[in-house]
């Protein structure tokens, strides 16, 4: 936590470490730098402007895994209150990767889902470092469909890597688990909002994906499977993982274009970790424009609206060989 600077970030950062040091000595000899801390918080605002303008893919995912970016509980504690967590899947544990219970978003009852990851590595070892198991995702189900029977709308923040590959994962089932919840997602008679708000990785991040709405973070990304192991595939080495990030159109704009994202929600400039507030502020107005639009729906023409729009993924073309 400590070195959270970024690569290309720290030309910023030693700006700010100069902008601090003159605001430092000002107050120390009482001396007036007005001026040249005007003129080095401008050259800040132009030189953030400028950098995050122009990001590559790689380095949105970069961003989208900073560990200082807010993750699910951050959120919930700034956009929900009454917040009561539920725990098991009632068949064999609970998973503390996956955090699922009803709350209210201005006075409306939720359901809230999501991942989460660990500030420490005390807390990854007991969040798993963002990695659901089997019981997760059951977990995650079993929530769902307590919130169908209730009427309330479920809300769900994707912030993981995948699920975990793990042996004893697979003992349990892990790709059936996530199966039976695509399935079961598109039964929903309810609205359901899923929140990309770090890394989207795989079928971690489908499994409880399954939404009317997919909103995404300026900063976050959506893929079939992280940039390391896309490159680990095709080049057999994870160095290539930059050039991964660029052919998976795994960003913000490349969803919206492709039909996957409905709407990127912005973040304060620099990212989220700026700013709590003003990231979470974003996500709650979001949130409440998308639960109105879907409130206007019937619970059939919820489901159905919700199974044509994961049909529509994907561009395919037929060609006809020569003869």
């Amino acid at each position: 936590m400590a070195n959270s600077c970024l690569d290309f970030e720290k030309p910023i950062a030693e700006l700010e470490k100069k902008l601090a040091e003159w605001q430092e000595f000002s107050a120390g000899n009482n001396i007036d730098v007005s001026e040249e801390v005007n003129s080095l918080q401008q050259k800040i605002e132009e030189l953030m402007k400028k950098t995050y303008a122009s990001l590559t893919p790689w380095q949105r995912v970069q961003l989208a895994r900073h560990p200082k970016r807010p993750y699910m509980l951050d959120y919930v504690e700034k956009i929900f209150t009454d917040f009561i967590e539920f725990h098991g899947d009632r068949r064999y544990r609970d998973d503390t990767a996956i955090i699922g219970g009803f709350a209210r978003l201005d006075g409306r009852k939720v359901m809230i889902i999501g991942t989460q990851k660990g500030r420490d590595m005390k807390e990854n070892m007991f969040r798993n470092f963002g990695w659901p198991q089997p019981e997760g995702y059951r977990k995650a189900i079993r929530l769902m469909q307590l919130a169908d029977k209730a009427g309330a709308p479920i809300i769900t923040f994707i912030d993981t890597p995948g699920a975990f590959p793990g042996v004893e994962s697979e003992e349990r089932h892990i790709a059936e688990a996530i199966a039976v919840n695509l399935r079961d997602m598109f039964a929903l008679t309810v609205p359901v909002i899923s929140l990309i708000i770090g890394e989207g990785g795989s079928g971690g991040a489908i499994g409880i994906g399954v939404g009317n709405r997919i909103l995404i973070l300026e900063n976050a990304y959506y893929s079939v499977i992280t940039p390391e192991g896309c490159a680990a595939i095709l080049w057999k080495d994870r160095k290539y993982a930059e050039k991964a990030a660029d052919a998976l159109s795994l960003t913000a704009e490349k969803l919206k274009e492709l039909g996957i994202a409905d709407e990127i929600i912005p973040e304060p400039p620099g990212g989220a970790h700026k700013n709590y507030e003003t990231a979470a502020e974003a996500i709650k107005k979001s949130l409440k424009n998308q639960l109105r639009e879907l409130g206007r729906l019937s619970p059939e023409k919820l489901k159905e609206q919700r199974y044509d729009k994961f049909r529509r993924m994907g561009q395919f073309m037929e060609m006809t060989a020569e003869p």
